[in-house]
């Protein structure tokens, strides 16, 4: 409760949510040193998707190599303190108490975003651990996000670029995202994940050719296939690996574990069985494809299978829609979003390949959509559309039978309540 307070008492000194500018962060770092000039080795990710899991799978293997990590990532999806990892540890909610407390008193009459806060309380702080490798990932998008306060970097990771969070720019195209997720990428290193297609991917290319880092594509500079025996099997310059399977669910997080496994041993030589072992130890990642296998939820479902994920894009949409083709059981589809998405689109992504579609409200989010005008805006796209009171109820609807699986989609926030739920 104090740490919510605290929050809640930050979310009162900028009169916006969201306000991409970079002088309010470079006032408040200025004010409290200039960390972001004190830190080594600094690792951004940037992208649409696929961010948390490529700095999950890169901490993963450079821990087995004998690295320390720091980690900011964010949003979180139960409590702040995951967004802070300092030395391979969560921060304590007891120590992040004390040290938003201190960032409050040094900005004084200033003001800044709540994200602008909490991106320089973890710089701040890693300042105490200035010698391990410090992996930061973007917020919304890059040009003006309170990340991007570095002079020099060892590198970037570009995850997946798709369409999200139109409202915030001009313009409103793939190639208006790629702008606003490259123009001011420092000039290092540079590796591109996979892309929805080769259109993108060149329209990336085109977008960093001013740029001077070197720049790793997925597909022609490393390369990861699944064979049909299962073997995993990654390529670069430097060699073949054949790798075991990940400990992550979801044939779209080869992409992520590939562009990981480039850096890795681009910039840090790390010896390929520290990168199998790595892999198979990779931090469970709260709401992507989250299997929960015991709770008061899972107790309603019996030997049916409960997942998450807090897929709520039209990427995100397009990789679990063919993880979910992948599956030999029943999907039961549980969607609740926020009102600034694409609706009709994510949606469209699972018509006529799962069993059923519910719709929910998100508990305790005032950006939600209603169930109601959710079901009004895609009715027209696909029939049988069900709304349920809250998470439980939804559940309950299809618990009857046997071997299915509860997917719960549409916002890491509903992620969060269920888990809290559970």
């Amino acid at each position: 409760m104090k740490l919510q307070k605290i929050i809640e008492r930050l979310q009162k000194l900028h009169k916006k949510k969201i306000d991409l500018s970079l002088d309010r962060t470079f006032g408040l770092l200025k004010k409290l040193g200039n960390p972001q000039d004190k830190l080594k080795n600094i690792i951004t990710v940037a992208g649409t998707n696929a961010k948390a899991s490529m700095c999950y799978t890169l901490k993963a293997i450079l821990n087995e190599a004998g690295y320390k990590v720091n980690l900011y990532t964010s949003p979180h999806v139960q409590f702040y303190t995951e967004r802070f990892i300092f030395n391979d540890k969560e921060i304590s909610e007891k120590n992040l108490i004390e040290l938003l407390n201190d960032i409050e008193k040094t900005l004084g009459e200033d003001n800044a975003t709540v994200f602008e806060i909490l991106t320089c309380a973890f710089i701040k702080y890693a300042e105490q651990h200035k010698d391990s490798i410090s992996i930061l990932e973007h917020g919304l998008f890059q040009k003006y996000d309170s990340v991007n306060c570095f002079k020099t970097n060892l590198c970037t990771l570009l995850g997946y670029i798709n369409l999200d969070h139109l409202q915030w720019i001009k313009n409103k195209t793939i190639d208006g995202i790629i702008h606003e997720k490259t123009a001011k990428l420092l000039n290092s290193n540079i590796f591109v994940n996979k892309q929805e297609n080769q259109e993108i991917t060149q329209k990336i290319e085109k977008a960093l050719i001013n740029n001077s880092s070197n720049k790793y594509f997925f597909g022609k500079d490393f390369n990861i296939l699944k064979a049909e025996n299962g073997f995993i099997q990654y390529q670069d310059k430097l060699g073949e690996i054949i790798l075991p399977e990940p400990n992550i669910l979801g044939d779209h997080q080869l992409g992520n574990i590939s562009t990981a496994i480039a850096a890795s041993r681009k910039l840090f030589q790390v010896k390929d069985q520290d990168i199998k072992i790595g892999i198979t130890k990779i931090q469970h990642l709260k709401g992507r494809l989250q299997e929960i296998n015991s709770g008061k939820l899972k107790d309603l479902i019996g030997q049916n299978r409960l997942i998450i994920d807090g897929a709520h894009n039209i990427g995100a949409s397009k990789a679990i829609s063919n993880w979910i083709k992948k599956q030999n059981q029943d999907i039961h589809l549980i969607v609740g979003m926020m009102k600034d998405k694409s609706h009709k689109e994510f949606i469209n992504s699972f018509k006529d390949i799962v069993k059923s579609i519910t719709l929910i409200d998100i508990p305790n989010q005032d950006g939600a959509i209603s169930k109601e005008e959710f079901k009004l805006k895609i009715q027209n796209h696909i029939s049988e559309i069900k709304i349920s009171k809250g998470i439980k109820e939804s559940i309950m609807l299809n618990s009857s039978s046997s071997n299915q699986i509860f997917l719960i989609v549409g916002s890491l926030y509903l992620c969060g309540e269920v888990l809290n739920l559970n």
